[in-house]
């Protein structure tokens, strides 16, 4: 039988069909986790403990996807006016929703893959800092918000020896898409960085020797594989191991 993989979607204040709260999730990902060989299912727009619980309980992983920005506040204690102005924040609903389904997923050590916000998410969750606005707080030489380019690899991120990344990638070094201006700044405690960007901007992170002992599958990415598997293997690949873990997840 198929894994059946939970999904985080976005939340909109309106959707296409009536001007109510809504929810969205890209096709991509769905096409990254059936192409793989899971079920995908989204998550309803809850934010009710008992309901996230239960919805984990039955799945075999998680799938945090990318979005806007995450409330700044969430792991800062001041942010100026300045910056704030350059965050484009998601519905205030997913903030709560998605560290609700981090914790529960974690604490019943589902498999979980976290790509883009979910990677920062994920990282705010266990204690971890970041970046509110890179060009502002850590200007460097890679250009890290290339919407137009979304489809394709725009520049290479060096990976750790050993990692699982970089047996995903075959290698050392991947090529990767980028549409982000926040980023990971300081892993939380239990992460490491697996991945980098020239200009040391975090790109994928996994449990570190401690930590990975004592929980579920994880890798989460800052790039956006779904958008570069139907070309590039190395991308798929991401998704048929993650696919993978959750058939074999312990039920």
């Amino acid at each position: 039988m198929r894994p059946l993989i939970l999904v985080s979607p976005s939340i909109a204040a309106a959707g296409v069909e009536m001007p109510d709260p809504s929810i969205s999730v890209a096709g991509a990902y769905l096409d990254g986790i059936l192409k793989a060989g899971g079920i995908p299912v989204s998550l309803p727009l809850v934010t009710e403990l008992e309901a996230i619980a239960d919805a984990v309980a039955q799945a075999d992983g998680v799938l945090l996807t990318g979005g806007e920005d995450i409330e700044p506040t969430l792991h800062r204690s001041e942010v100026s006016e300045a910056l704030r102005s350059t965050c484009f924040l998601d519905h205030p609903m997913r903030d709560a929703m998605e560290l609700a389904l981090i914790r529960e997923t974690f604490r019943r050590r589902v498999p979980m893959f976290a790509i883009c916000r979910g990677h920062q998410l994920v990282n705010v969750a266990l204690g971890g800092s970041l970046y509110i606005d890179l060009p502002s707080e850590a200007p460097g030489n890679v250009q890290h918000n290339q919407v137009a380019r979304r489809f394709e690899a725009v520049h290479p991120v060096r990976i750790e020896p050993g990692s699982l990344l970089e047996t995903l990638a075959g290698g050392s070094e991947l090529g990767v898409n980028s549409t982000h201006h926040q980023a990971v700044n300081q892993p939380a405690p239990g992460l490491r960085a697996v991945a980098r960007a020239d200009d040391g901007i975090v790109e994928a992170m996994e449990w570190d020797a401690t930590a990975a002992a004592a929980n579920g599958w994880f890798l989460s990415v800052q790039f956006h594989p779904e958008r570069l598997a139907p070309t590039l293997p190395a991308h798929a690949r991401l998704f048929s191991a993650f696919v993978d873990a959750c058939r074999a997840r312990p039920r």
